[in-house]
This record gives structure tokens, C-alpha cells and sequence, in this order.
């Protein structure tokens, strides 16, 4: 039996987005941080996170791994599962965004559609898409995870980037260039789209 919706009414609360946006001092916005394992996309993140927290704004980071331990624990990595991971991720980011939070998101997200449907989600300008780019060859060399080499052993059917495909972004906000720019630089070019774009001062 499919879900229904019939009998269910959306409250409007009295303390609305811009208030608690306002409440902050800061502009919400999402930063989807995506790329292939091993790009950096979670090391980005994290950093930027801390200069941020560092000059008193308020953040909020979502982790592809860590949101499987509680929130997304009961799907798998079939391609209707890992659509699913992103739709309730997405869905949490709005919610968060909607509290007034700085939202740094950190998935492989490997197609365009899927990320469109996130941005699709927010608010126009809320969703600031974050393409952390490195080539395969440097993840692979990488591989933190040791994911790379199960995914060529056979272990790991369906790996993005070996067996299957990434879908790199076609204009994305900010481009990072982790293979050629160090973690300092890559924050501080965060930093200044953010700026620019009003979301943070100085």
C-alpha cells in the first residue's frame, strides 16, 4: 500500500526561517561537497568547518559514512538505495538550512540528476555545489579506505569511478583543484565564495 498524504496538513510555525536565520546572524546555505573516494571531499568539508566555527558562525557537517550509521543504517548500495541515502539526505540538509545553519554536505553523489534534486529542494542560491576534483589515478593512489583496491579485487561491485560512472559537474559554484592546490588554499577559496556571496562577512 503506497503512502498517502491526503490527511496531512503542513503546520506553519510562528518562528519562521528568516527568523532563526536572523537569530544567527548569518545567511543559511548548503555546500555539497562532491567528487570521487579519495578526492578530499570530507577533509575539505572538515576544515572549512573549523574556520568557520572558528569566526562564530554556525555549521552543521554531514558525512556520506557517518550518516549510514544511524539515519540511512537500514539501506544498502544498490542504485535505488543510494538514491534513497541522498533523497533523506537532502531532505535533512533543508530542514537544517530552514533552522538558519551553515550546511557542509560531503557525498560522492555521483550524478547530476540527484544532485539537481537537492537543489531542487532549497530555496534559489541556498544550494552552493562544491565539485572537489582529482583524478582517478591520485584517488586510486590514495585510497584512505582501501576501497579502490577491493573495488578492482571484485569486492565492491558498482564502485563509482572503476564499474560505474561520475557524473562530474558541468558549472558548479566552486571548483576545487585538490590535486594541485593544498588544504589552506582550498579552504580560503570556500571561504571567499562565501563572501562574495554574502554568506559570511570580512
Amino acid at each position: 500500500m503506497g503512502v498517502t498524504t491526503e490527511n496531512i496538513v503542513w503546520h506553519q510555525h510562528a518562528v519562521d526561517a528568516n527568523a532563526r536565520a536572523t537569530q544567527k546572524g548569518q545567511q543559511p546555505v548548503v555546500l555539497w561537497f562532491t567528487g570521487l573516494s579519495g578526492a578530499g571531499k570530507s577533509t575539505v568539508a572538515g576544515a572549512l568547518e573549523q574556520a568557520l566555527h572558528a569566526q562564530g558562525y554556525h555549521t552543521y557537517l554531514l558525512d556520506g559514512d557517518n550518516v549510514r550509521h544511524g539515519l540511512c543504517q537500514d539501506l544498502g548500495f544498490s542504485p535505488q538505495d543510494r538514491r534513497e541515502n541522498l533523497r533523506r539526505v537532502g531532505e535533512v540538509t533543508k530542514l537544517m538550512a530552514d533552522a538558519g545553519l551553515i550546511v557542509l554536505s560531503a557525498f560522492i553523489s555521483p550524478f547530476r540528476a540527484e544532485r539537481q534534486m537537492i537543489r531542487d529542494l532549497l530555496p534559489e542560491g541556498q544550494f552552493v555545489e562544491v565539485f572537489v576534483d582529482a583524478p582517478l589515478a591520485l584517488c586510486e593512489a590514495r585510497d584512505p579506505k582501501g576501497l579502490y583496491q577491493k573495488a578492482r579485487a571484485g569486492e565492491i561491485k558498482d564502485f563509482t569511478g572503476i564499474d560505474a560512472d561520475y557524473e562530474a559537474p558541468l558549472s558548479p559554484e566552486i571548483h576545487l583543484l585538490s590535486d594541485e592546490t593544498n588544504l589552506q588554499q582550498l579552504v580560503a577559496q570556500c571561504l571567499n565564495t562565501l563572501r562574495v556571496r554574502g554568506v559570511i562577512q570580512g
